[in-house]
């Protein structure tokens, strides 16, 4: 599926490349920095680009560009979402996704980009799997490491690479068991000049902290779910139970990940109240 992976900052520099089936030339990335050029702000670059033998298909953030060269047609949102989470891993692992984090840790994320793809396509994206087969990096293990000759990727493989739930690790224990769900919702609206609400969306997300011990059946159900339109799930989630029951059965991985988000149209049950308050600010000029 990916053929070779650019990381560019904002100035058009490729500080780190990942070749998987054949190594591509960096000239590739010439009609990224030209489309990068005409942009008026770095969101606004095209996320595909075609070009004659590859599609360059990018994801944008903390000022860094992450470009993947793809020489068969592949639904361009599926490499989207792996690029995004190649970035939440490294945020993960370093505390932050950013150019620094980056160099400063090469060997951790080469290892990484190593074991998440397989001769280009998506192998190991877990975070729990991950960690198990590349230690985050730590002051004392990397002064070991340097001593030593060690390395961060793990001699054993994974508990659960070969069950039937990879997500989870097995063996998890915990004093305390507790589980924390955060709803997240942003609401998208328009308003007229008399405060009328003539359109409004929300955007919704289920954040999950996870500290359970063994190996937890959770059951998840929502008061009315027939509002909740474009659900995208974690593979945890018994897709055929929500579709049959509308309920959410699933065993959680540990630690914190995204249960769900879903996108609910207002219009189609109820207006959403949305309430404006303005503000007169003047200018007062200290001298």
């Amino acid at each position: 599926m990916i053929d070779s992976l650019f990381m560019v900052n904002e100035s058009g520099d490729i500080f780190m490349e990942k070749h998987w089936k054949s190594v591509v030339s960096r000239n590739v990335c010439d009609y990224f920095f030209e489309a990068q050029n005409k942009a008026a702000t770095p969101e606004d670059v095209p996320p595909v680009i075609t070009t004659p033998h590859y599609y360059l298909i990018s994801a944008y953030r903390n000022r860094m560009y992450f470009v993947a060269a793809v020489g068969q047609e592949v639904p361009p949102l599926f490499v989207i979402e792996f690029l995004h989470r190649i970035m939440d891993t490294f945020k993960e692992y370093f505390g932050s996704c950013s150019e620094l984090e980056v160099k400063d840790n090469f060997v951790i994320v080469y290892e990484l980009l190593e074991e998440m793809l397989d001769n280009g396509f998506p192998l190991a994206t877990e975070l729990n799997v991950l960690k198990e087969m590349i230690r985050p990096p730590s002051l004392l293990r990397s002064a070991v490491d340097s001593v030593t000759g060690g390395s961060h990727v793990s001699s054993t493989l994974p508990t659960g690479q070969l069950s039937n739930v990879p997500w989870r690790r097995v063996g998890v224990k915990y004093a305390n068991n507790e589980v924390y769900f955060d709803l997240v919702e942003e609401v998208h609206c328009i308003v007229d000049k008399t405060g009328s609400t003539i359109f409004a969306e929300i955007q919704g997300q289920v954040e999950v902290c996870c500290k359970l011990s063994g190996m937890p059946d959770l059951t998840l159900s929502f008061v009315n779910p027939r509002l909740l339109e474009d659900v995208s799930f974690h593979p945890c989630v018994r897709f055929r139970r929500w579709e049959a029951e509308r309920i959410l059965s699933f065993v959680p991985p540990d630690g914190n990940f995204r249960l769900m988000s879903y996108h609910i149209t207002a219009q189609k049950y109820a207006i959403l109240p949305v309430f404006l308050l303005l503000f007169s600010v003047t200018r007062a000029v200290v001298r």
